[in-house]
């Protein structure tokens, strides 16, 4: 994740091989749960501690659950205590992508799905976190589906 200046977005790439992912919101109404089409489509927030994978350790990639891009993996999700699942970074830079969020009085940077813009969580900086970018990836566990690796039926 870069910063960027007040009042400026920095130019943003998908990265290759994601292929944009362009729905009505009927069609996102009729293809989510409503509180999948909560999260993901009007930005909103799971409790924290009640996702699916807030304390998983299951190895794999996670997914975006609207349209299935890879986002994330198992190799940058760690325990910050926080309630949702926390990632130190995305899979690779152009599978997300980053607003400027002011709601609830906050100043916060929102993170998206960079094929089919779908809302996953926010992003903080400088928390002390011993991680190897001092990131937090704060995602909602009903904005991804994990797809398990072979491996991780041995575990």
């Amino acid at each position: 994740m870069s910063t960027h200046s007040e009042g400026t977005e920095p130019a943003f790439k998908v990265a290759p091989g994601v292929t944009p992912v362009t729905k009505t919101d009927e069609q996102w109404r009729e293809e989510l749960s409503p509180e999948e089409y909560q999260v993901l489509r009007k930005a909103g927030t799971e409790r924290p501690y009640t996702g699916e994978y807030w304390d998983t350790k299951t190895q794999g990639v996670y997914r975006c659950r609207a349209c299935g891009t890879e986002l994330f993996t198992s190799e940058e999700k760690f325990d910050s205590h926080c309630g949702w699942p926390s990632f130190f970074a995305p899979l690779a830079e152009g599978r997300v992508k980053y607003l400027h969020d002011r709601t609830l009085g906050m100043d916060r940077v929102e993170v998206r799905c960079a094929a089919c813009d779908s809302h996953l969580g926010h992003v903080f900086e400088g928390e002390g976190y011993d991680t190897p970018t001092d990131q937090r990836y704060c995602i909602n566990s009903v904005s991804l589906t994990l797809e398990p690796s072979e491996d991780a039926s041995k575990e």
